[in-house]
């Protein structure tokens, strides 16, 4: 008979390990739950310090490990290898309360995690008519640029594509996309032809019988749109020749938001945007001006007609009675357009640039994909120093994602 007291040492060892196995358990995921939020910590502070030169993000990582699981070490802080993110790894030691018996005290657990930008699809829709001309425009490009370098870092994978649809009184599409030569485009899709013969005649003249002050040309001078690409180069390159200057046109916002959409969503006329549902669409708007024609009022509003106005993308199609005033037709078009992309499960960023009434505001945060109860896919941008700070801000939120370790291309 084997005498009881070897026994012991068994019996206590394997009520131990259910004992410690239960503490391990526990520790492993706290830990695994400080790191995750010290890496979205981290990502957070990556639009002020994308390269992780600075100290921001190695901070704030550091800071909420810290305040999760201060007994916990940090091993590494470090930037992933592929998409721009921010990687944390963390240990703890346990101690055991029964195992020490069998000649174990602790057991080291380890933990890492990863956060910053992948699958992403961005639209940057710019308003850019000649209000925007000089710092406004110069900032609103910077800015552009900045966040297509956060989201498209050189060297990294094609974790995300950005595009470009700069808008006027109608969107300026190159050629091959939608069966059409290079040129504007109207509000019912037909390639832009400038002022319409028809409006020539003497009774459309304010006042009566004066000459008309119409160019022949207002697209030209309107930016390209840009379809999504991974090619970082392209990008930058259209988002640096967006210009401001050249004829008016109106400002219609709806046409910058429809083709919007159609630069994200994977028809036709672009085809770029992916199917996949793991990609987040993304639409950022900026605009200074309301959504109008020189029929409007306002401070660009003009006393005689036909005007520059009269070649946006409504009067382009024939169309004459879409004026906008507070509550028209135009500012309703902009509600509907939003709404159709917001059902493509794209997501609107909006940002009012410059100074606006209430109406206006309150347009430009119905359009805004906020949650409920907030407004933080709105920004206002009262002066042109705010601008880069709301794309930074957006860029937060952009890369507020936990991302798995081969995406971001950490091996630690």
């Amino acid at each position: 008979m084997i005498p009881m007291v070897l026994f012991v040492p068994a019996l206590i060892g394997g009520a131990g390990m259910v004992v410690d196995v239960g503490q391990v358990y526990i520790a492993q995921n706290r830990l695994q739950g400080a790191v995750d939020a010290a890496a979205l910590a981290g990502s957070m502070q990556l639009p002020y310090d994308p390269d992780m030169e600075v100290g921001k993000v190695e901070q704030a990582a550091t800071n909420l490990m810290t305040e999760n699981y201060p007994s916990a070490t940090i091993v590494e802080i470090v930037p992933g290898g592929n998409v721009r993110s921010v990687c944390v790894k963390a240990e703890v030691a346990v101690d055991l309360d029964l195992m020490p018996v069998l000649g174990v005290d602790q057991k080291i657990v380890t933990a890492s995690a990863c956060a910053g930008f992948n699958n992403l699809e961005i639209a940057f829709v710019i308003d850019s008519t000649g209000s925007m001309k000089g710092t406004p425009m110069d900032k609103t490009k910077q800015a552009a640029l900045d966040l297509t370098d956060l989201v498209l870092p050189t060297g990294g994978s094609a974790a995300a594509k950005v595009g470009l649809v700069p808008f006027r009184g109608k969107v300026h599409l190159p050629g091959g996309y939608d069966g059409l030569p290079e040129g504007c485009r109207n509000v019912d899709g037909s390639l832009d032809e400038g002022f319409l013969d028809e409006y020539k005649d003497k009774k459309y003249r304010y006042p009566k019988n004066s000459w008309l002050r119409v160019d022949d040309d207002t697209c030209s001078g309107i930016s390209l749109t840009h379809a999504l690409t991974t090619e970082k180069s392209q990008i930058t390159q259209a988002i640096s020749a967006l210009s401001a200057y050249g004829v008016a046109s109106g400002t219609v916002i709806s046409e910058g938001v429809k083709w919007g959409r159609h630069v994200l969503t994977p028809e036709a006329p672009f085809t770029e945007g992916s199917e996949d549902d793991k990609y987040r669409k993304i639409m950022i708007i900026l605009t200074d001006g309301d959504t109008e024609d020189g029929e409007c009022g306002g401070r660009f509003a003009v006393g005689y007609t036909p005007s520059n106005y009269w070649t946006n993308a409504y009067y382009g199609a024939g169309e004459t009675e879409s004026h906008c005033d507070n509550g028209g037709v135009l500012n309703q078009a902009l509600l509907d357009e939003a709404s159709l992309a917001k059902n493509e499960e794209i997501e609107i960023f909006s940002i009012r640039y410059g100074t606006s009434d209430s109406v206006d505001i309150d347009l430009m945060k119905s359009i805004a994909s906020s949650k409920p109860d907030t407004d933080d896919h709105y920004f206002n941008a009262p002066s042109t120093s705010d601008i880069d700070d709301v794309f930074k801000h957006i860029g937060q939120q952009l890369g507020l994602r936990i991302l798995p370790a081969a995406e971001a291309g950490y091996t630690g």
